[in-house]
């Protein structure tokens, strides 16, 4: 079985180190986000002007993006809750998902104070980049098998490690003093062994992005059943003009029903036959990402329907947690920086591997040096 373990080991961390590295770099950069996004790019992000005096109506704020940028109709606003954040519109460019134009406005001025195409911005990149390496499904599907086969070496990296009487000491700790080559070995295994419990956990949770099976298989366990398609109901008005202040009016209903602070996000749908979507994360809640969601009708702005997250079912709250756990952003910064620590020696793994691998084929590659006995030399 150790024979087995050795060969699983060594070939599928050659076929599938170059996308953990890379996956497992990007997440140490994805830990902080939250965090790092409104200082490397303040401008975007937050406001310079003072932030003691009346906002402006939404409503005017949406509409002067539109007018800037015409002929590109609005996906999402985002509403911060500090009052130091710009309201980011987001105008659609062409059909297709991705190709965004992210406005940033002054609350307090309704000016423009800066854009961004959301598909070439660094953190939307570094995204892509752990979820797909940038190459669309075709990228999903290596991202999933690679995910699959580092489950895999991870059990087979501790039936490696598992220590007997003689190395038990060994298995715990690095020698730091020793050479380069058990120095390496010491890195490689053992931070493998402390990482394993953290990284199997991230790993395994990534698979429900990667696979909708698996999607489903949560949701069989918790509901009986797969996820269903959730959708915003229909409008309740008549085709026709919207609403002057409807917006605003949306805004000012959230907060009310909804008084948790939290960021707003408002989705306008496909299609003018459905409602818009308003969903408002709760800070207040012990852990993160729990949403609640309100739907409004487009043109008028009266409300539609809701989905409260202590009225979901056990399998939505539980697929809510998989963002948190996956991420470590479940208790805020502490376990984010577990997170962070854990990437960044997960991605060490491949590295380590691959030049244990590297010096033991260089060494079988030398030539033996040939070592006559004294007996085998004939006398003269």
């Amino acid at each position: 079985m150790k024979h087995l373990a050795i060969k699983l080991h060594l070939w599928l961390g050659l076929a599938s180190g170059l996308v953990v590295f890379i996956v497992a770099l990007t997440g140490s950069m994805l830990a902080f986000r939250d965090e790092l996004e409104p200082l490397t790019n303040a401008r975007f992000f937050t406001v310079s002007s003072p932030t003691n005096g009346p906002r402006r109506p939404l409503d005017l704020l949406v509409a002067t993006a539109t007018a800037q940028f015409p002929g590109k109709p609005v996906s999402k606003v985002i509403v911060e809750d500090q009052p130091d954040r710009t309201v980011i519109v987001e105008l659609k460019q062409s059909k297709k998902a991705k190709d965004v134009l992210a406005v940033a406005l002054d609350p307090y001025t309704g000016r423009v104070v800066a854009t961004r195409v959301e598909e070439s911005a660094f953190f939307p990149t570094v995204l892509r980049l752990h979820r797909y390496l940038c190459l669309g499904e075709t990228g999903k599907v290596i991202t999933g098998i690679s995910c699959s086969l580092f489950l895999v070496i991870m059990l087979t990296g501790l039936v490696l490690w598992w220590p007997n009487r003689k190395n038990r000491a060994q298995r715990f700790r690095i020698k730091w003093n020793a050479s380069f080559k058990r120095l390496n070995w010491d890195l490689h295994a053992v931070v493998g062994f402390y990482v394993l419990p953290f990284i199997f956990l991230i790993a395994s949770t990534g698979l429900i992005w990667s696979y909708k099976w698996v999607n489903n298989l949560l949701f069989l366990a918790l509901d009986g059943k797969p996820q269903t398609k959730r959708e915003a109901p229909a409008n309740a008005s008549a085709p026709g003009e919207a609403a002057t202040g409807r917006l605003t009016q949306v805004l000012a209903q959230t907060d009310k029903q909804l008084p948790h602070p939290g960021r707003i996000t408002l989705t306008f749908p496909e299609t003018d036959s459905l409602s818009l979507t308003v969903a408002k994360v709760d800070e207040t809640a012990a852990v993160s990402n729990i949403v609640d969601f309100l739907y409004f009708d487009l043109r008028t702005g009266l409300p539609t329907g809701q989905r409260l997250y202590d009225e979901e079912t056990r399998g939505f709250k539980a697929r809510r947690l998989i963002f948190p756990v996956h991420t470590g952003s479940m208790f805020g910064w502490p376990t984010k920086l577990i997170a962070l620590l854990v990437a960044l020696l997960t991605a060490t793994l491949p590295l380590s591997g691959a030049y244990m691998w590297w010096q033991k084929r260089n060494r079988k590659s030398r030539p033996k040096p040939i070592r006559i006995r004294p007996q085998q030399i004939a006398p003269v």
